[in-house]
């Protein structure tokens, strides 16, 4: 039985359907609540900058293909790993172009297809579409790996650090805090302060940038979750699971 259970949930046919249900939800939450933007001309300040690399937490990633007006072009990096099959299925019925492979650059880089998601990467890049991807490293929930950092550098192209948030939701208890949206609340798009990274960065340079990425990344996070009013939720490094 459970092996039929677990064949039933890798089949193509149930990622389509799971995929679809998951779009048409995240566009009824997206539908229902009542979304504000800091700053409020954040579109006016990212625009002139496109093609950027948008950066956002792993687990906080469910509302991020919204962030896209129709006129943009988008390409998102979702892994090769099957649960990122449902993630990759939704967002591209939501209108977002994906690119499979891990952002990490440790030791598993070249057997978790990073390499030629990379290269990817940046060819999407130099062709006018925005590359969204989480900047966590994986496993390490809210610590900012080098590959972002990495990609601008390569790709010379400005990163634009971001953070959406709901006040109805479920947290899950697991590595990244996974958040699932909820529909009929408020919620809020906070920008963070633009990261450009000089071809000629060094390791030091690099590291410094990467140390900043991650703090804009949690100050964007605890600013949306106050202008959502659920402040508490991102005032520490410990978190609660099942807030709704």
């Amino acid at each position: 039985m459970r092996k039929l259970l677990r064949n039933l949930l890798r089949s193509r046919g149930f990622q389509q359907f799971a995929g679809l249900l998951a779009a048409g939800f995240l566009w009824l939450v997206w539908r229902t609540n009542r979304f504000s933007y800091d700053p409020e001309d954040v579109y006016d300040i990212v625009e002139p900058q496109m093609p950027v690399i948008l950066a956002f937490w792993h687990g906080q990633h469910f509302m991020t293909p919204f962030i896209k007006r129709a006129e943009h072009r988008g390409k998102v990096l979702i892994s090769r790993h099957r649960d990122g099959e449902f993630n990759a299925l939704a967002a591209e019925k939501l209108g977002i172009e994906t690119i499979r492979g891990s952002g990490d650059h440790g030791s598993a880089f070249n057997r978790k297809g990073g390499v030629g998601a990379f290269k990817e990467m940046v060819r999407a890049l130099e062709e006018g579409y925005n590359m969204a991807l989480t900047a966590d490293v994986p496993k390490r929930s809210r610590i900012a790996g080098l590959g972002i950092i990495m990609l601008a550098r390569e790709s010379g192209r400005t990163i634009m650090p971001f953070a959406m948030a709901t006040s109805r939701f479920i947290r899950l208890n697991n590595w990244d805090r996974t958040t699932i949206n909820l529909p009929f609340g408020r919620g809020a798009l906070v920008g963070g302060e633009p990261i450009a990274v000089p071809a000629d960065a060094d390791a030091q340079m690099m590291e410094m940038l990467r140390v900043r990425l991650e703090a804009t990344l949690n100050d964007a996070t605890r600013r949306a979750y106050t202008k959502v009013g659920r402040p508490e939720l991102e005032a520490g490094p410990e978190y609660e699971a099942g807030h709704a």
